[in-house]
C-alpha cells in the first residue's frame, strides 16, 4: 500500500470514530447507552440495521463466493423482504408498547425465568462465537497486507471498536452506520464500474455478463426443490425467511437497531428500507465478485490468492511440487484466454455453435483448473497443518491490491474495516445489553441504581470484547466466512424463534412445556447438522417447527 493508500484508509476511519463520538456525548443512562434514548429517525434505522448485518465478511467473503460460485447465493435473501413486513405487522410494535431494552425480556412475562434465561443464553453464545468471526475477517487484511502475526491482528481490530462503543454507546453506534453506509456504497459501486474499465478494449458490461454466464457464473435463479442444495428458490424464501425472521426478530444485535426508533411507525420504516435495499447490495457485492471472475479470464490469475501461504510454499520442500502446479496452472490459463476470444467472436456474430464449444472449453478448463487448485491447497496443508487452506476470502483482497488504482485500494480496505466496525460494535452492545438486563439484573443484583448497571453494561461490552477476540484467534479454520456465520446463526436461530413463534401465536401453550421444546430441539437441529442431513437454511425451518410441534405435545402431558 502506498502513503496515499494510507492516508485514504486512516483518515476515513478517523472521521468516523470521531464523529459517532462527538455524536454520542451525553449517553449518561442506560436508556441513551443502550436505546440511544428512542430519538432516531426511520433512515438512522434503516442504515444502522443494513450496517449491522453488513460486516467486513460481507466485502470480504462475498466476492469470493461470486467469483467461485457464481450468483446463486444472493437467492439466500429472498425471503428478507417478506420477513421485514412479518416484522413491522407484529414484533416491532410489541416490543415499542412494552418499552423494553432486550426482547427477551418478554418472554419472561408471557412464560417465566426459565424461558427468558434459556433463550438468553442461547444468543448470548452464537451472538459471541459469530462476533468472533466478524473480528476475524478484516484482521486478515492487515496480516495479508503487512504480514502481521494474525493473532495480534484480531487483538487490535477487536480492540479499536471497543473503544468507541464503551464510550458512546448505542447512539455512537448508530451514527457512525450513517457513515459508514455512504463509504461503503460509493466504494462498491466504484470498484465494479473500474472492474470493467480493466477488461480488454471491446469487452463492454453486456459482453462481461456473457462471458460470466457462459462459464456458469450467471446462476441467479434455480427453481428445483432440492432440500440438499444451499442456494435455491425456496430455500431462500422458506429457509431464508425463518432465518431472516428469527435474526431481525429475536436477536438483539438487530433488535436494538430499530428499538431505537422514535415511534413505531419510524422503525417499521426503517426495517422496510432495509427489505427493500438489502438484496440489491448482495446482487451488487457478488457482482462484482462475478466481474472479478471474468477479468481472470483475460488475464493470467493466481493459483492460490492467500499470497502469505504460497511464499512460504515457496521456500520450503515442497517448492519443486509447487513449481510443476504453477506451470499446469499457466497452460490452462493460456486455454483459457483462447476459449474466452473464441467465446467473444462467436458473440459478435452470433454464432451458437462457437458459443456452446468455447463454453464447454471454458467450463472443462474452470474444472481443471479447480482441480490444480486442489493439488496446491494439499501442499500447503502438508507445509503448514495450521494453514487457512480456502482462499475464497482472499479472492477481493488480491485483486484490489494487485489491480486497482492507489487511493481507491485505501478507501476500499477503509470499507472492508468500517463494515466490520458497525457489526462488532452493534454485536458488543446487544452482549452487552443482554448480559446485563437478561442474567446480571434478573437473577443477580435486581435492585441498583441507573448509574450502577450503567457501569456495569460499559463493564459488559469489555468482557465480550475479550471473548470475542478469543474466539477470532480459532477462525481461521472454518472455510468461507460468509458460509460459516450463516451455518452458525442457522443452530440457534431457527430454535430461538420458535420460542417467540409459541409466546406470541400459541396462548394455550406454558413455559414449561416451551423451556423443554426448546432444549430437545436445539438438540435435534445440532444433531441434524452433524450428519448432514440436510442443507444449513432448512435448518432454521426445522428448528422453529420443532419447538412449536414437540412444546404443543408436552403442554398435553406437563402442568404448569
Amino acid at each position: 500500500m502506498s502513503v496515499l493508500d494510507w492516508s485514504v484508509l486512516v483518515l476515513t476511519l478517523l472521521g468516523i470514530i470521531v464523529y459517532g463520538v462527538v455524536r454520542s456525548r451525553g449517553s449518561n443512562s442506560m436508556d441513551d447507552y443502550l436505546l440511544a434514548g428512542q430519538s432516531l429517525p426511520w433512515y438512522h434505522v434503516g442504515l444502522s440495521v443494513m450496517a449491522t448485518q453488513a460486516s467486513a465478511i460481507t466485502f470480504l467473503s462475498t466476492p469470493g463466493q461470486g467469483f467461485a460460485d457464481g450468483m446463486r447465493f444472493v437467492q439466500f435473501y429472498f425471503g428478507l423482504p417478506l420477513a421485514m413486513v412479518v416484522l413491522s405487522i407484529t414484533f416491532v410494535p410489541i416490543f415499542h408498547k412494552l418499552k423494553i431494552f432486550t426482547a427477551y425480556e418478554y418472554l419472561e412475562d408471557r412464560f417465566d425465568v426459565r424461558v427468558r434465561t434459556l433463550t438468553s443464553a442461547l444468543f448470548l453464545l452464537q451472538r459471541g462465537l459469530s462476533t468472533g468471526l466478524s473480528i476475524y475477517a478484516p484482521s486478515i487484511i492487515l496480516s495479508t497486507i503487512l504480514g502481521w502475526n494474525i493473532y495480534w491482528t484480531n487483538l487490535l481490530m477487536g480492540g479499536i471498536v471497543l473503544v468507541y462503543t464503551v464510550t458512546g454507546g448505542t447512539k455512537a453506534i448508530s451514527h457512525t452506520h450513517l457513515q459508514q453506509m455512504a463509504v461503503v456504497t460509493f466504494a462498491m459501486v466504484l470498484a465494479g464500474i473500474l472492474t470493467v474499465k480493466l477488461l480488454p478494449e471491446g469487452i463492454g458490461f453486456v459482453d462481461a455478463l456473457h462471458v460470466a454466464g457462459k462459464a456458469g457464473r450467471m446462476n441467479l435463479i434455480d427453481l428445483k426443490f432440492d432440500p440438499n442444495s444451499r442456494y435455491n428458490v425456496w430455500s431462500g424464501l422458506i429457509g431464508g425467511f425463518f432465518l431472516q425472521l428469527s435474526y431481525f426478530g429475536t436477536d438483539q444485535s438487530q433488535v436494538g437497531r430499530y428499538l431505537t426508533g422514535e415511534t413505531i411507525g419510524q422503525s417499521r420504516l426503517g426495517l422496510l428500507m432495509n427489505g427493500l435495499l438489502k438484496v440489491p447490495m448482495q446482487f451488487l457485492i457478488l457482482l462484482v465478485g462475478v466481474l472479478v471472475f471474468v477479468f481472470y479470464q483475460f488475464n493470467p490469475s493466481p493459483t492460490f490468492f492467500n499470497k502469505q501461504e504460497t511464499d512460504r510454499l515457496k521456500q520450503s520442500s515442497y517448492a519443486r511440487e509447487y513449481q510443476l502446479a504453477e506451470i499446469k496452472h499457466q497452460t490452462l490459463t493460456a486455454q483459457r484466454q483462447k476459449a474466452v476470444a473464441d467465446m467473444q467472436a462467436a458473440l459478435q456474430t452470433d454464432n451458437e455453435a462457437g458459443q456452446e464449444t468455447a463454453g464447454t472449453i471454458l467450463r472443462e478448463t474452470d474444472d481443471a483448473l479447480k482441480s490444480v487448485k486442489t493439488d496446491v491447497t494439499n501442499l500447503i496443508k502438508k507445509n503448514n497443518p495450521a494453514a487457512d487452506t480456502n482462499d475464497v476470502n482472499y479472492v477481493f483482497l488480491r485483486f484490489v491490491l494487485d489491480f486497482l488504482p492507489h487511493g481507491l485500494i485505501g478507501l476500499l480496505i477503509a470499507v472492508i474495516f468500517s463494515a466490520s466496525m458497525g457489526s462488532i460494535a452493534s454485536a458488543y452492545s446487544s452482549l452487552a445489553s443482554t448480559t446485563v438486563i437478561d442474567v446480571y439484573k434478573r437473577l443477580v443484583r435486581p435492585e441498583g441504581s441507573d448509574e450502577h448497571f450503567l457501569h456495569a453494561s460499559r463493564w459488559a461490552t469489555i468482557g465480550w470484547g475479550i471473548f470475542c477476540i478469543v474466539v477470532a484467534q480459532f477462525a481461521n479454520q472454518l472455510g468461507s466466512m460468509i458460509e460459516a456465520v450463516n451455518i452458525l446463526g442457522s443452530l440457534f436461530y431457527g430454535v430461538i424463534l420458535g420460542v417467540f413463534v409459541v409466546a406470541f401465536y400459541v396462548k394455550s401453550i406454558g413455559g414449561k412445556a416451551t423451556f423443554w421444546a426448546a432444549i430437545l430441539a436445539e438438540a435435534l437441529v445440532v444433531a441434524s447438522w452433524y450428519l448432514d442431513l440436510t442443507a444449513f437454511l432448512w435448518l432454521n425451518v426445522i428448528g422453529c417447527l420443532l419447538v412449536v410441534g414437540i412444546a404443543w405435545v408436552l403442554q398435553r402431558f406437563l402442568k404448569e
